[in-house]
């Protein structure tokens, strides 16, 4: 721990103590101590608190951190009845947070130790994001537009292109990378807009000890495309299942949106289009800030996930004529530098469950 995180520990504690003072309904079952848990992508800590009932502290500093910005969300969420940790107390502007402290029993370590429950912990999972999808917009959800969608896009070109392969576009190959983005980019307008996660999946996704399911990490939350959360969790980074499954849980999200009104006049065959370009954009990001994690902020034990995002990407790219001079690209140029990386693995086995 740095001196700067240390000192920041020791803040964030100080005031924790003078907030639990504060509130009746909690309080230290001895001296406060503060256990730190594992950490996510983002550059927040989290510490388990001694009190009855649990609370987490959570430092959030600013400005990479907007901790005012998710209190407002969570409660914005929670009014609409969506299932997300309550806030307790924040300070914006040291970036604290107390939360409501709902276990550590991720969804993902759920499908791993029951896969054969997947399709139960998935149902939870696909009502939950129903939920979320209708949440009105008020004004605590920008567009995710075509400008904020370039931005994602880009990092793959800086982040995984060039950072982590070395490769240096000509300038065909950069023409001919910018025309798929703007097809990815008109593919996911064209959508039904609605509240989005924007990293809606298998560890974001807390088995409450109620058997209950809830949304963590939506700090992040825009207004988008209908299909972005739906292929996060589906084709999750982390965890993959066979693609008929896969295809199976989406259209029947997708009936269940129709049922309800957030899709109209929309064949199988479009939606599962949109799904699969929507999902191709959100694995090209992916490559990008899974480097970015590692090369800048040294966490490098996301490299382990890239093969998977690979393995998507080939295979979406794989389905549509109109991808297939990407995929013969990135396949001939981008995969021989791949494989010379010391995290690479047969892409075509990644993400696979052991029997």
């Amino acid at each position: 721990m740095t001196d700067l995180q240390s000192a920041r520990q020791e803040q964030l504690e100080h005031w924790a103590q003078t907030r639990l003072a504060a509130l009746c309904s909690h309080q230290a079952t001895e001296t406060l101590a503060l256990t730190p848990l594992a950490g996510d992508a983002g550059f927040r800590r989290y510490y388990r608190l001694n009190t009855e009932p649990s609370l987490l502290a959570v430092d959030a500093p600013p400005p990479r951190e907007n901790a005012g910005r998710f209190a407002e969300l969570s409660q914005h969420l929670l009014n609409h009845h969506i299932a997300v940790p309550k806030v307790a107390s924040v300070d914006p502007d040291n970036g604290f947070l107390l939360l409501e402290d709902l276990g550590d029993r991720l969804l993902y370590h759920a499908l791993r130790q029951q896969p054969d429950s997947a399709t139960a912990l998935y149902g939870e999972a696909l009502m939950q994001l129903l939920a979320l999808q209708q949440t009105p917009r008020g004004e605590l959800f920008p567009p995710f537009d075509q400008a904020f969608l370039r931005r994602e896009l880009t990092i793959f070109k800086e982040w995984f292109l060039t950072e982590m392969l070395g490769l240096d576009l000509s300038e065909e190959e950069a023409a001919s990378l910018t025309s798929l983005f703007e097809r990815l980019e008109a593919s996911a307008l064209e959508q039904p807009q609605v509240a989005m996660h924007r990293d809606y999946h298998s560890r974001n996704l807390l088995i409450r000890p109620d058997g209950c399911m809830s949304i963590v990490d939506f700090q992040d939350a825009v207004w988008g495309p209908i299909t972005y959360d739906l292929v996060s969790l589906l084709r999750d980074c982390y965890i993959r299942w066979p693609a008929s499954q896969i295809q199976q849980w989406a259209l029947g999200y997708g009936n269940m949106a129709c049922g309800i009104g957030l899709l109209q006049d929309v064949t199988e065959e479009q939606f599962l289009q949109w799904f699969d370009w929507m999902g191709l954009q959100r694995h090209l990001k992916v490559l990008g800030i899974f480097s970015r994690l590692s090369l800048r902020d040294g966490k490098d034990q996301y490299l382990e996930h890239l093969p998977l995002v690979i393995r998507y990407i080939l295979e979406v790219s794989s389905q549509y004529p109109e991808l297939a001079e990407f995929r013969y690209w990135f396949e001939h140029t981008v995969m021989p530098a791949v494989q010379e990386k010391p995290w690479y693995q047969d892409y075509r086995q990644a993400g696979e469950i052991a029997a």
